[in-house]
């Protein structure tokens, strides 16, 4: 069992009642944070408080406050469709330009509160200030003219006002003269680090995952609802398609969209893969091998006008014993795979077994059993070293 931490500072209201919790970034006991990447915070926090700890034992029925970076904001990192439970903050450092703030905009139009940190007015900021639901104010960061000058011109707006870094009575009582709404900072409740345990891969969760995925009378409305029906799957799968590795000319947005932009084995063959990563009790190589394997069995498919989806699966599987734990026979009993996908991965039988035998025969650099009597060597080596580049590029996003 793995420790993952987060921290949670409460969001008062003006009756003293909790409104909020601001869930923030931690790698330990240590109630501090040494942030070096911004988007790899962001997105441990959301992991950690949407499926290790989850977000009901974090906040029970209150909402969350989570920073974001600007790639978040852009797009560049997918969301959870949480809207009406996440406050997203926007940093006071992201530079605001046109596309943040249509961005900001369209996060707005699907239901997410939008808060401004540590905000210091300016009139160019106003655009900003119009797209904005709670504007939060360090008290530290300004004198007490200042701050009153500020609040009189932001309750123009139809903003709510958050008092950040609240410290002593008295500040509280002028904050609540100058018709502040909410209330965060030591006077209050310092931050208090939330642990929980990460538990090892449930790894009959992922077979009965892997048997869904391999019924042959899936379709897409049902790998749709099957994927959302898992948080954190929809939101690696988002992530995933939205790295650089698809080279996408628009965001994908929603796991409809993905079915539709990429097709059904596409998104299949990503599933499997991301449900496979979760198994953590073995080493990250053997993960490796499946993905070389699977994708050079993918290219000869190509080669030969074969199903490049059933021989990519058929490399993959090719290790579900060793990641599982369990004979292939065993194994094979409770996944509904098309007969000549079993009986390759069973006795390397038919032109897919045969293909697959080819493969891991390369792979095992078993040379003496590197035969096929459609494929020459200089199309098994290219093919191979394709795999490897792919692999390695996979791996980066998966794991």
């Amino acid at each position: 069992m793995k420790d993952v931490f987060i921290g949670r500072q409460p969001i008062f209201d003006r009756q003293g009642k909790v409104y909020a919790y601001e869930l923030l970034w931690r790698d330990g006991n240590s109630n501090s944070a040494n942030i070096s990447d911004g988007d790899h915070a962001t997105t441990v926090v959301m992991l950690n408080a949407l499926t290790e700890i989850g977000l009901d034992p974090l906040v029970g029925q209150h909402r969350a406050f989570i920073n974001l970076t600007r790639n978040f904001i852009l797009g560049d990192q997918p969301l959870p469709a949480m809207g009406d439970r996440i406050v997203l903050e926007i940093l006071e450092d992201i530079e605001v330009d046109d596309a943040l703030l249509a961005a900001i905009k369209k996060l707005s139009s699907q239901g997410y509160t939008i808060a401004l940190d540590d905000f210091l007015y300016q009139p160019n900021l106003q655009p900003l200030v119009d797209l904005a639901d709670i504007i939060k104010i360090d008290l530290l960061a300004q004198d007490e003219a200042t701050l009153q000058e500020h609040v009189q011109i932001l309750q123009r707006s139809a903003v709510k006002l958050l008092a950040e870094k609240v410290e002593d009575q008295r500040q509280h009582e002028l904050c609540l003269e100058l018709g502040f709404d909410y209330f965060q900072g030591y006077f209050f409740a310092r931050p208090n680090i939330v642990q929980g345990k990460k538990p090892p891969s449930n790894k009959m969760a992922i077979i009965q995952l892997l048997a869904q995925l391999s019924d042959p009378r899936i379709n897409s409305a049902t790998l749709e609802n099957l994927i959302m029906q898992d948080v954190t799957l929809s939101f690696r799968v988002l992530r995933y398609i939205n790295s650089a590795r698809y080279n996408l000319q628009r965001e994908i947005e929603s796991i409809q969209q993905a079915v539709l932009m990429l097709g059904l084995d596409t998104l299949r063959q990503l599933v499997n893969l991301l449900a496979l990563s979760r198994i953590e009790d073995k080493p990250k190589e053997l993960m490796m091998t499946a993905l070389i394997r699977g994708r050079m069995c993918e290219q000869l498919a190509k080669q030969l006008q074969q199903d490049g989806y059933a021989y990519f699966t058929a490399g993959l599987f090719s290790i579900l014993d060793a990641l599982m734990d369990q004979p292939m026979p065993t194994l094979l009993e409770q996944l509904p795979l098309a007969k000549p996908l079993k009986q390759a991965l069973l006795h390397h039988s038919g032109e897919m077994g045969e293909v697959l035998r080819c493969v891991i025969a390369y792979d095992r650099a078993d040379w003496q059993q590197i035969q096929h009597p459609q494929l020459d060597a200089n199309t098994l080596r290219q093919a191979y070293l394709e795999a490897i580049d792919w692999a390695g590029e996979a791996a980066a996003v998966l794991c």
